[in-house]
Parts: structure tokens; sequence; C-alpha cells
């Protein structure tokens, strides 16, 4: 399922799709506090059904910022809280550097690419 995700300055896209037992969101575009609230609402709902786990593939951002961060973050409880797991995959060097200067490469899963994720989930 395709869901754009529109800011002022430029629109998010997230595709959700299914693989097996798992879902797979593929976030594109540039992920800041235009465009966050829409990425709360992609990204949260992966979690209401308890042990479903999930793989957010972030190879084709190009920036996060802080609020993207609390996004993550906020969907990252939402899994634990449901007995689910979140990986997430692909993230470019720019973009691996704000999770690893956050600290958020410490608490959180990461994969190198979907195939990578899928392997850990499995």
């Amino acid at each position: 399922m395709y869901r754009p995700l529109e800011s002022k300055k430029m629109a998010l896209e997230c595709t959700i799709s299914e693989l097996g037992a798992v879902r797979l969101a593929c976030i594109i575009g540039r992920v800041d506090s235009a465009t966050a609230g829409g990425l709360e609402k992609a990204i949260i709902p992966l979690f209401d059904t308890s042990g479903c786990h999930a793989i957010v593939d972030l190879a084709a951002v190009d920036y996060i910022s802080s609020a993207g961060l609390r996004i993550i973050l906020m969907a990252a409880k939402r899994a634990k809280q449901a007995k689910a797991r979140l990986v997430l995959c692909g993230m470019a060097p720019q973009v691996r550097e704000v999770f690893e200067i956050s600290g958020f490469l410490k608490i959180l899963e990461v994969a190198a690419d979907q195939a990578s994720a899928q392997a850990l989930l499995a």
C-alpha cells in the first residue's frame, strides 16, 4: 500500500508491504519536523497487532532530524509493548551518523539491508 506523506517543503513517501509475518515500511524522502507527523501515522500502526515484527527501510532517506528520531524511538517502544521487534535497515552514511551521535544505534536493532533485517527476525 502506498501512502504519500505530504509536507509543505517536500513529500515523504511510505510504502507498507507484507513479507510473510513481517511488515516492511520503505521510507523515501526527508524526515524532518514537517514530515515527522505523517511518518508517525504510517509506522506506529505497524504494531497494532501483538507480536507483529516490522522492518523500516531507510535506504531512500537522505536526512533525518531529531523529530524523526523521536518517531523511530516511539515506534521501538510501541514494538516492545506489543511484544514485537523493530529492525531498521539501509541507512545512508549521513543518516547512520545521526543515529550514532544520538546513541540510538546502541538501543535499536539495525541491519545493513532488507535481507539482513529479515535474517535477524527469522
